[in-house]
């Protein structure tokens, strides 16, 4: 059988793969780095912690560096106190752990651990958390909300309800409310002049209809809040560096915003393998944006096996065509099975001699 044979061709070459060792691990080491920076939780840079709506805020100097207010970004330091050690005796850590918030997580961030420890839950916690179930966010959101963004409490709730009837006034639809809400706690934290500017400068940079704004918005909602610089940057690299046009460029962001948070060079780094080795047009990049998300390293593991099997065929106007989405979907046992129409084995045997 076919699979037998190739399991033979790549045990003989085994011996001829070990030169590539020390190329593997580099290649791998760039993966896991990749990995980092992807699955890092993305905040939101330029918080402060006052945002009174109420008050007259200056301009904000977007063309400036933002100063993030991300405490799980910061190093971790040795805490002063143990918030376990006073679980026991506050009622509202109790109630924070029935919840589901991290206090090991918040007593590494300088200063939160103290706030915390501080709060009423009757007087300053319980108001949010009716406020936030007026807004549809479910009570199992609430741990990892509280978990990210504890100084949410330290807010005017009059502020939130501004915040809200923005979101409100601009159509975006009680659904995409609550998963903006969930999906970014630190949204809140932003006055409503300050997201007017950024969704301004999306819908202007992308050349967005309404439409298409929200659902970016909705879609990512931690794209709004992101560092400018970072947003500056990525445009820079999609724009200039990869050669996309404007059309092309504003259906990439609409239809996977997360690519404008990741790290640049990674995305020099992707979008050249896809493009010169893989072989594909922008206009097929922009319809399968996943690739550009996916670590360089995944894309050539499984590109490399394809064609191993002659089956790296993404021309949909020939025979065997494969969807080149279809490459980063799902696990190996996915992949394997139900892409390359092969077996686990036969792939973790490729996997080790390349």
């Amino acid at each position: 059988m076919f699979c037998s044979a190739l399991r033979n061709i790549l045990r003989n070459s085994q011996n001829a793969a070990k030169n590539a060792t020390i190329t593997s691990q580099i290649r791998n080491l760039r993966g896991q780095q990749s990995v980092h920076h992807e699955v890092e939780v993305l905040t939101s840079p330029g918080i402060t912690t006052k945002q009174n709506d109420k008050k007259t805020e200056p301009a904000e100097c977007e063309g400036s560096k933002e100063v993030a207010l991300d405490f799980r970004n910061r190093e971790a330091h040795v805490p002063s106190f143990n918030l376990a050690a006073y679980v026991n005796n506050s009622s509202t850590l109790q109630q924070f752990l029935s919840l589901g918030v991290d206090l090991h997580s918040i007593e590494r961030r300088k200063g939160l651990g103290d706030f915390v420890l501080k709060l009423d839950f009757e007087k300053n916690v319980k108001p949010y958390i009716t406020f936030l179930v007026d807004q549809g966010v479910s009570p199992d959101d609430f741990g990892r909300m509280f978990t990210k963004n504890p100084l949410l409490f330290k807010e005017d709730l009059d502020d939130l309800q501004t915040r809200v009837n923005y979101l409100k006034s601009k159509r975006f639809s009680d659904e995409a409310r609550q998963r903006i809400l969930t999906q970014n706690p630190y949204w809140l934290m932003f006055s409503t002049r300050r997201v007017d500017r950024r969704l301004g400068y999306f819908q202007k940079e992308f050349k967005l209809s309404g439409h298409d704004l929200r659902l970016l918005a909705t879609r990512e909602p931690n794209a709004i809040t992101y560092n400018m610089e970072h947003l500056r940057k990525s445009v820079f690299t999609l724009k200039e560096e990869m050669g996309f046009n404007a059309k092309e460029l504003s259906d990439l962001v609409v239809r996977k915003p997360r690519l404008l948070m990741i790290p640049p060079d990674d995305l020099v780094e992707r979008f050249s393998y896809i493009h010169q080795d893989m072989g594909l047009p922008h206009a097929q990049i922009v319809q399968c944006p996943e690739l550009l998300a996916s670590r360089e390293f995944r894309l050539r593991e499984r590109h490399e096996f394809l064609k191993l099997l002659g089956r790296a065929q993404y021309d949909p106007q020939k025979d065997l065509y494969i969807s080149p989405k279809t490459i980063v979907e799902g696990n190996n046992f996915y992949f394997v099975r139900n892409v390359a129409k092969s077996d686990l084995e036969t792939f973790d045997l490729f996997l080790k001699t390349r």
